[in-house]
């Protein structure tokens, strides 16, 4: 067996470009798969050239957005949206207002003003969360953090931070960041690795490629799988995870899913799992961007295996489970927006197997965000336009 190939990241600032995230992309891929699924023990890859493709019709809800990365849906019917540059957009009757006393945000790179979400109790409780990167704590640069703040006469009041990563870093890939909350109302978030992917993954006690747990107070649950291990990050449900861009709480399993950006060839959907170690940098499907191995190795005992991978990488960015019945072909599936390739992908689950990709929206642009609103319909944020609406086909 070869050993495995360490590369420290020499090319940190090259690499978050190449992957997709900051529209370039590369030609170089992994080797090609058959016309057939590929299958082992576990993850699955459907090639390109089985992917179909089904038109839709869009109507544009909020216009002239540069990058809106997160989207929630108060229950007025009104949006909350975070522009990557900094600026949280409450678009209420058709208008666009700027909400004073966002917090904070060092931008730089794929760093910014990241995801947004209501509490499940919202309308009696008023809480609503935000990560983004932030340059608050030790060391130069930035890093990803938590808060929650209320809503009140279009002013952020209340503001709390819940978790601020450390040590910052001035690298600037690879900040994650989505938030959802499971049945129980546990809130979970993701960090990527910030680029140092030879030390953050696979260490408990450093922030960094995580999934992590909190109470919705920012406390720690009791029961999260490192509580008492020395030196432990005991916010950390799961680890081993490269950048997670989509979360979501899968309604069918009761079970928190994300899909994370893998390096070259190696993007991947994971059902998180407490204490789960997912393997990264140690085991993946992806290569480097100069298309020299990272490692020989794509699963191992001590690590969980995805249940998906897309081979080329699409560098997926929003997620959503539907649910909704004004979708009926959409129903029980899944959509993830793709930045690299500029549509919306719908993947068809049986269980927890993807059985069939379809392009949907096809050069639409870079999908950053999409969500299933509270009145059923689907809404994708797509940079440099705004949010449309997936309109159901008749």
């Amino acid at each position: 067996m070869r050993a495995k190939h360490i590369f420290l990241s020499a090319m940190a600032s090259t690499v978050f470009l190449a992957c997709g995230e900051n529209g370039k992309s590369t030609t170089n891929e992994t080797a090609a798969v058959s016309d057939n699924i590929q299958e082992t023990n576990g993850p699955i890859t459907i090639p390109e050239e089985q992917v179909t493709t089904t038109q839709y019709e869009t109507e544009t809800v909020v216009p002239d957005l540069q990058i809106g990365w997160g989207m929630t849906f108060l229950p007025d019917g009104s949006i909350l949206i975070t522009e990557k540059s900094g600026e949280l957009i409450h678009f209420k009757n058709g208008n666009k207002q700027q909400v004073q006393g966002a917090p904070q945000v060092y931008v730089r790179g794929q760093g910014g003003f990241l995801d947004v979400a209501l509490h499940p109790d919202y309308q009696n409780n008023g809480w609503i969360y935000f990560t983004y990167s932030s340059s608050e704590g030790e060391g130069e640069g930035g890093n990803t953090a938590l808060m929650r703040a209320k809503l009140e006469n279009n002013q952020l009041t209340n503001k709390e931070v819940l978790y601020k990563a450390g040590p910052n870093t001035t690298r600037g890939q690879h900040f994650g960041s989505r938030i959802e909350f499971d049945q129980e109302g546990k809130l979970y978030f993701s960090i990527g690795d910030r680029g140092n992917r030879d030390e953050n993954p696979q260490d408990i006690t450093r922030d960094g490629g995580k999934v992590y747990r909190l109470n919705p107070d920012g406390s720690i649950p009791a029961d999260n799988p490192f509580v008492g291990q020395q030196n432990a990050k005991e916010a950390v449900y799961s680890y081993g995870h490269r950048n997670p861009q989509g979360m979501i709480f899968n309604s069918e399993t009761n079970e928190i899913w994300v899909h994370e950006h893998g390096p070259q060839g190696g993007d991947e959907i994971n059902v998180v799992q407490k204490g789960a170690n997912f393997g990264w940098p140690v085991v993946t499907f992806g290569e480097n961007y100069d298309g020299t191995p990272i490692t020989d190795q794509t699963s191992g005992p001590d690590f969980t295996d995805p249940i998906y991978y897309w081979l080329p990488s699409i560098a997926p960015s929003g997620f959503v489970f539907v649910t909704s019945d004004k979708y009926p072909e959409l129903k029980g599936d899944l959509l993830a927006g793709s930045l690299k390739f500029q549509y919306l992908e719908h993947l068809s689950l049986d269980g927890k197997k993807v059985t069939a990709r379809e392009k949907l929206l096809e050069g639409i642009g870079r999908v950053r965000d999409v969500v299933q609103a509270p009145d059923g319909f689907i809404y994708v944020s797509v940079e440099g336009k705004g949010i449309v609406k997936l309109l159901p086909k008749q």
